[in-house]
């Protein structure tokens, strides 16, 4: 164990030196740090894993969770894994389990803890009681992740859907943050407490986005009509995220669509003509990656997008 717990003992009784004890406690907590030398700006994390699954399918998650921790821009520095007879209900790990995460974020002055798995906000409220440090599950780090990366109108719609659609069932009352929502929104009616106004405005909220999704599925399925009318075969590029779809849409029509080599570069669909001989061409269409455990929120918020691959 990288501790020791000590039982409470007089200060006459102490047989440790407390002024050695310190700078030797000091000179091992930077002995560990350069190794993990990064820049001020950079937020750095730990990554939890907590499951039933076997080791090598955490280890295979682990690795996806922290090219997903560097694409947010996090700087990952240690990672936790445990494989439980039965989950904690109320911290997911065990208590010894979070006592090394607590010794391990202490160790590295870490920001983040990203775990693995969907926590629950009771759930992430009591981890980061007992760890003073922010909680984040995967699904919030993907939300973050797209959230960076929208840049269309219609790419920040279905991301603000999305994100919308994760934050109702976990609004508590407590510390909610309401302000990206409160302007322009109807106030408080009769009777309602503030929970219950956040509540409304986020569904009234959801529901006008989900409107403009409609509308952008309208639009979509109009030309795909048009192009299917014209007789001009579709190419739909389908994979796994980053794993290099624009390239290859920019190799194939000689476009200078951005690619870049980090996770959901790509949220808005490219389409371009690949021009063959004979007068004849198709439409080459480049749209958002996957990703294993893909968040349920995302998958429905981007419908208009993923239509394309019909």
């Amino acid at each position: 164990k990288p501790y020791e717990i000590w039982k409470p003992v007089a200060l006459q009784e102490c047989d440790v030196h407390l002024g050695e004890f310190l700078r030797a406690l000091e000179e091992e907590l930077s002995r560990t740090r350069p190794a993990h030398l990064v820049n001020d700006d950079q937020e750095q994390a730990i990554l939890v894993s907590v499951s039933r699954k076997s080791l090598a399918d955490q280890e295979e998650s682990l690795v996806e969770l922290a090219e997903l921790s560097r694409s947010a821009g996090l700087v990952v520095l240690d990672q936790v894994v445990q494989r439980p007879q039965a989950i904690h209900a109320k911290y997911l790990l065990g208590s010894g389990k979070l006592k090394e995460v607590v010794i391990k974020a202490l160790q590295h002055g870490v920001d983040f803890l990203v775990f693995d798995q969907d926590l629950t906000p009771a759930q992430a409220t009591a981890i980061a009681e007992v760890t003073e440090i922010k909680v984040i599950d995967r699904t919030q780090l993907i939300l973050d992740i797209f959230s960076r990366r929208a840049h269309s109108r219609e790419g920040k719609i279905q991301v603000e859907l999305a994100q919308l659609r994760y934050l109702l069932p976990r609004l508590t009352g407590k510390g909610t943050a309401m302000s990206r929502l409160a302007g322009g929104i109807g106030g408080r009616g009769p009777g309602e407490t503030k929970l219950e106004v956040d509540r409304r405005r986020v569904r009234d909220r959801i529901t006008h986005l989900e409107k403009q999704i409609e509308a952008l599925a309208r639009n979509r399925a109009q030309q795909r009509a048009r192009r299917l009318r014209r007789e001009v075969p579709i190419i739909s590029i389908v994979g796994y995220t980053n794993a290099g779809k624009s390239t290859l849409l920019n190799v194939l029509t000689r476009s200078r669509v951005t690619a870049h080599d980090r996770l959901f570069d790509t949220l808005d669909t490219a389409s371009r003509r690949l021009r063959f001989p004979a007068e004849r061409e198709a439409i080459v269409t480049d749209t958002v990656g996957f990703l294993r455990n893909l968040p349920e929120e995302l998958m429905g918020a981007f419908r208009a997008t993923l239509e394309e691959l019909h």
